[in-house]
């Protein structure tokens, strides 16, 4: 029974770490939905709720990793277990990017709060956010239930954002030569969907770190 104990304690630990990773991801994706309204639907109190959450995922982030340095130093881990705690860390570090992207958007929303947005453009930006809403849900899911399908599917998901990012980047062009007055403000919009397609790429990253963890071999 001795022998066994410290190996309860190591699993402890680890159900700690997975804890602490999925509720990060809660704040995450809940500061990436906020960002989303503010920006929609301006809300000076949202913008700055979105800000703050955002510190709070940079502490959290900072807790979490301490506290995988400190199990692979004490522990020793090897095989699956390393590669989840090192992979806990990683995407510690994705959801961290995130929260300041996510705190970028909030802040953007500040400088065209009282501009009407072209019809394209907006539907544009609209359609980026759902699917990568979907994306950043589907990152935290597929890691924490170590989903091999849905990883994969990030891919895909990832590759329907860029082309809409693409499409939003034509739209704002074309809207930009239509009316030389809003080229200040349309700017923005470009920062936005730049924001998007690279909260896109952690969420499609999560989704590698998560097959690697599995098969220790790179998607």
């Amino acid at each position: 029974m001795e022998k066994k104990y410290p190996r309860i304690l190591f699993r402890k630990r680890l159900r700690e770490l997975r804890k602490d990773v999925k509720e990060m991801g809660e704040v995450t994706i809940r500061a990436y939905k906020d960002a989303i309204s503010a920006f929609i639907n301006y809300d000076d109190d949202l913008v700055k709720k979105v800000i703050k959450t955002g510190e709070k995922i940079d502490k959290m982030n900072y807790h979490l990793e301490h506290k995988t340095m400190s199990i692979i130093a004490s522990e020793q881990p090897v095989a699956r277990d390393l590669r989840f705690i090192e992979a806990s860390l990683k995407v510690g570090g994705h959801f961290k990017r995130m929260g300041y992207l996510a705190a970028n958007i909030a802040e953007v929303a500040r400088y065209i709060k009282d501009e009407e947005i072209p019809e394209k453009p907006m539907k544009d930006i609209t359609q980026m956010a759902e699917l990568v809403e979907n994306m950043v849900s589907k990152s935290i899911n597929s890691f924490l239930d170590q989903d091999m399908k849905l990883s994969r599917e990030l891919h895909r998901d990832d590759d329907e954002v860029d082309d809409l990012f693409d499409l939003a980047m034509k739209d704002i062009t074309e809207s930009m030569f239509e009316e030389k007055d809003a080229i200040y403000y349309m700017v923005y919009l470009l920062f936005v969907a730049r924001f998007l397609e690279r909260i896109a790429d952690r969420a499609e990253s999560i989704g590698d770190r998560t097959i690697f963890m599995i098969t220790c071999e790179k998607p």
